[in-house]
């Protein structure tokens, strides 16, 4: 049963992995591998050299970092909330609608974002210039508002699935520290400040420390559906700039160079986030 997901993961995931040698070469699709010139690291050092290699490597960093941090902890947050909910089917309730962004495609998000933040008749725009006077924002074409359109709108479709891990810490709690701390004569918030938080926090860190592996995964799917060429300078990031360099305009070599660097450098952090992840929270795979 094991074989087919083997092969084809071997087929998809390992195969290409020759195709990571263009990145030494100035490839030419017609010449193929075998006859391409062999540059070395010349593309690696024009990537350190080019002035936007440069941004969209911060930019990625930036958006990714911001994205788990409040994802993280707007998923805690709400995980406590929710388990101080006494009734089931409300609570179920809950659960369910917050849960169900994140199964919706970027492709539908991006399409509804794109009508409700317009700058012309959009339903966001409308309510802040005829409830508030503010004029109308350019959400999707300032670099600073899109920043935090995709900061934003991310947490909202990612955060209510991510309440699931922490919820189920919170049900491994143990009644008997709430009852004897009842006893002790301490209420809901102190419940929760000193025994419902200390006590997740080994999956906090454990969460927080193996999300650095994903640094330089700022959501390709969210950035290509929602951006234009007015926020490239604060919106492009590692993997819609390769898909510009690469498919668009037809430089496979530099494509290649820039997405192995982003490889190597999350394999590296994969690499350190599961050593964090085993010293602070004992926590290993195998």
């Amino acid at each position: 049963m094991l074989l087919p997901a083997v092969f084809f993961t071997f087929v998809f995931s390992y195969v290409p992995i020759a195709g990571l040698v263009i990145a030494f070469q100035d490839y030419k699709p017609w010449l193929g591998f075998i006859k391409s010139e062999w540059v070395g690291l010349a593309h690696f050092q024009f990537m350190f050299d080019y002035r936007d290699s440069k941004q969209v490597i911060w930019n990625t960093f930036l958006i990714a970092l911001l994205k788990i941090v409040f994802t993280t902890f707007a998923s805690i947050f709400f995980a406590v909330l929710l388990n101080e909910m006494r009734k089931a089917v409300f609570k179920r309730t809950v659960q369910t609608l917050v849960y169900l962004p994140h199964f919706l495609s970027w492709v539908i998000l991006g399409g509804i974002l794109i009508d409700l933040l317009s700058v012309d008749g959009g339903l966001i725009n409308r309510v802040l210039s005829s409830w508030f006077g503010i004029e109308p924002i350019f959400f999707l074409g300032n670099g600073n508002w899109f920043r935090f359109t995709v900061i934003l709108s991310d947490i909202w479709k990612e955060f209510g699935f991510g309440t699931i891990i922490f919820l189920a810490s919170l049900a491994g709690i143990n009644p008997a520290l709430y009852e004897a701390a009842e006893v002790d004569g301490a209420n809901r918030w102190k419940q929760t400040l000193h025994i419902t938080f200390p006590s997740i926090i080994p999956i906090i860190v454990v969460v927080i420390t193996l999300s650095l592996g994903n640094i330089l995964n700022a959501g390709f799917d969210q950035i290509f559906n929602l951006y234009n060429p007015m926020v490239y300078e604060k919106g492009d990031i590692i993997d819609t700039f390769v898909y510009r360099m690469g498919i668009v305009n037809g430089d496979f070599s530099f494509s290649t160079a820039i997405g192995m660097f982003k490889s190597v450098v999350g394999m590296l952090l994969i690499i350190l986030s599961y050593r964090l992840a085993y010293k602070f929270a004992n926590y290993r795979v195998f």
